[in-house]
């Protein structure tokens, strides 16, 4: 059981699998910054100064000021504003997400096209092999 572990470890796939995994975090953790360092204060000014951020519900407790100051006070919060900013985080990866597989298929070769191997018969236009010298159809002689 443990060789076949091993074997299991050692295919490309599952490797593959481990370097795009890492990959996928590192590149998480850069849309992050973007959003939460770039984009959300963009977007903040935009808004008048608002700050997703502290945006928040105190179910019990008293009013806080700031979410860190609900938090530290150990008050039970619903905290939309920090979800508004982890849907806004998701659509900026799947739309990278996105960009970078229709490069990816743009960048991938395309086939060429077959070579014929039939032709047209030029009396009755029925297909015939491309070596035929005579139609099966009209019989008629054909010219190379």
């Amino acid at each position: 059981m443990l060789k076949e572990f091993k074997e299991f470890i050692q295919r490309g796939n599952v490797i593959d699998l481990a370097v795009a995994f890492i990959m996928g975090s590192a590149f998480g953790a850069i849309v992050s910054s973007l959003v939460k360092d770039i984009v959300m204060p963009i977007v903040g000014v935009l808004l008048g100064g608002m700050d997703f951020t502290n945006l928040f519900i105190t179910l019990k407790g008293g009013p806080y000021a700031s979410l860190a100051d609900a938090q530290k006070a150990g008050a039970a919060t619903i905290n939309y504003g920090v979800f508004i900013n982890t849907i806004i985080t998701f659509l900026i990866v799947a739309f990278a997400a996105f960009l970078l597989i229709k490069a990816m298929k743009a960048a991938k070769k395309k086939p060429a096209p077959a070579a014929p191997t039939t032709r047209e018969c030029l009396y009755c236009l029925s297909t015939i092999p491309l070596k035929a010298t005579r139609c099966p159809n009209c019989t008629s002689e054909l010219k190379s």
